[in-house]
């Protein structure tokens, strides 16, 4: 890549990322980010120089966390901007798929995070066991450092989670499983930097390691949520159900025979198949299916676009049940890529 390339990446980063709030959600979201980013550049450096100050290997691994929460605070930041980007010719329905990405990037940051306190964490543990290291102890203030930390998150445990379900955004439901691993973790510090100081300098590291088992455990559920989303994955049986019950109060929808959905960020794009009257003009059919669309999108608020296929009701698709009907287009088969299908 040129160096004139690499400035018009930047120079795309840089306009879009100082584009304004459009909407409510992305200002929550927005909030829910900035919020995080302000108490953890403060808590990784308090945490960190008491860590190593006070001669505990755990709250120095909580330090290491807050660091890493850090990085990926700004990199969230940067994507949801990003995902602010109206819709184009290249991308009909807009950026917010840079939402999921941004998760993706979040949940790789906390596994990394992971592995580094894990290993260092053992790496101490053996040191004690060998003797190679002698500890008297954390600090006392080590132990109001870790406790003051468990308020804190308990605090944005609670907020951001409620962030989370107003915008419905991967990425504040991300930092929202985030801050409860923090709260976690802080908790399992305190208690070894308080056994620590009570003639047990094992549990202090060993409480460290076990804070990096939290850490990883949350990192690979957010990788998986937002892997699913990035893959467009079929509705679940809750969506599917409710398309199903609301198909049946449009006049001339006889049979619901295939339903997909993908997800673009926190919208949702639909294409089904139905079955009508194979009698009736192809005028009519169009009438029947423009009313779908209209009830779809009048009904599900994430739903951003419907396509409805139809063709004559038959036999064969008459009485299918959900489960049918989302494993319909399985069925279907390719002569360039059968390997791909059933």
């Amino acid at each position: 890549m040129s160096k004139d390339d690499i400035c018009q990446v930047w120079l795309a980063i840089k306009t879009n990322y100082n584009q304004p709030m459009i909407n409510e959600r992305d200002r929550k979201s927005l909030l829910a980010i900035n919020l995080g980013l302000g108490i953890n550049v403060f808590l990784a450096f308090i945490k960190t120089i008491f860590g190593i100050l006070g001669h505990s290997p755990a709250l120095l691994a909580e330090g290491i966390n807050s660091t890493s929460d850090v990085a990926y605070y700004i990199a969230a930041s940067i994507f949801v901007r990003l995902a602010n980007k109206p819709a184009d010719h290249e991308h009909p329905y807009g950026h917010r798929q840079m939402e999921s990405i941004a998760s993706v990037v979040i949940g790789s940051f906390i596994v990394a995070t992971a592995v580094a306190v894990f290993w260092d964490s053992v790496d101490k543990v053996w040191d004690l066991a060998d003797g190679l290291v002698s500890s008297q102890g954390a600090h006392p203030f080590a132990l109001w450092v870790a406790l003051g930390t468990v308020v804190i998150k308990v605090f944005l445990t609670w907020y951001i989670r409620k962030l989370g379900r107003d915008t419905n955004n991967p990425v504040v439901n991300a930092l929202a499983y985030d801050h409860r691993n923090d709260l976690f973790s802080a908790s399992a510090a305190s208690i070894g930097i308080f056994l620590g100081q009570r003639g047990l300098p094992w549990v202090d590291p060993l409480a460290g390691a076990f804070v990096a088992f939290l850490i990883m455990r949350t990192g690979i559920f957010v990788l998986r949520e937002s892997s699913t989303d990035l893959m467009g994955v079929v509705p679940n049986r809750d969506l599917a159900e409710r398309i199903a019950a609301l198909l049946k109060t449009v006049p001339g929808v006889k049979q619901l025979e295939e339903l997909q959905a993908h997800r673009f960020g926190p919208h949702i794009v639909v294409n089904l198949t139905i079955g009508i009257d194979g009698g009736i003009s192809v005028r009519r059919g169009n009438i029947i299916a423009s009313n779908v669309e209209e009830k779809l999108l009048s009904s599900v608020p994430n739903i951003k676009r419907v396509h409805v296929h139809y063709h004559p009701a038959d036999k064969r698709h008459k009485d299918m049940s959900i489960d049918d009907i989302l494993g319909e287009s399985q069925k279907h088969s390719s002569p360039y890529q059968p390997e791909y299908y059933e």
